[in-house]
């Protein structure tokens, strides 16, 4: 288990632009022994894991997502009873990691989207690449400016560019999201 909750350590870390130096630094650990932890050398403590988990924007559960699991499925198979909801759906917007691992190129996501739930512009970095499939009720999303109106079974792809998002519908907006490379 130690080698997968590093796995995710170092690519949260990395997806954040953080060094090992930077997060080490800011929960208070030394270098090395976040060195070991993402390399599934040591296993952090709980009061460690958190401040990680905190200070990535994750929670704890997020680590343990398939600690029950066969260990030959872990970083292979993601079980729909392992996921863990990301956001608030008081913001609009709950993510759950579809993935199961974020050591990848990409990760997936499922995405809904609040009736009448709506983004400001994002401007990505610009190496990411987005693409994604409208599963079920209405999304807009504005790429550079321009509105595409998306209904069940259309798919977007774009790099780089900015975006936004809203959902003009009376029902969520699901959307299987896919991410290159990983934010969570």
């Amino acid at each position: 288990m130690s080698e997968q909750v590093g796995q995710d350590i170092r690519a949260l870390r990395k997806a954040r632009g953080l060094t090992l130096t930077a997060l080490a630094e800011i929960v208070g650990r030394s270098v090395g022994w976040l060195s070991q932890v993402e390399r599934g050398q040591a296993m952090p403590a709980i009061p460690d894991l958190a401040r990680l988990a905190e200070t990535l924007g994750v929670t704890i559960s997020f680590f343990f997502r398939s600690a029950s699991r066969n260990p030959t499925e872990r970083g292979l198979i993601q079980r729909a009873a392992d996921r863990t909801p990301i956001g608030d759906a008081t913001h609009g917007l709950v993510e759950e990691l579809l993935s199961p691992g974020l050591g990848g190129s990409f990760e997936m996501l499922k995405s809904s989207f609040a009736p009448k739930a709506y983004s400001k512009t994002i401007q990505p970095r610009p190496e990411r690449e987005d693409g994604g499939l409208l599963l079920s009720g209405q999304l807009v999303i504005t790429i550079e400016g321009e509105d595409f109106a998306l209904e069940p079974g259309d798919s977007f792809q774009f790099a780089g560019k900015p975006y936004a998002w809203s959902n003009p519908g009376d029902t969520p907006a699901v959307v299987i999201w896919v991410v290159s490379p990983p934010i969570y």
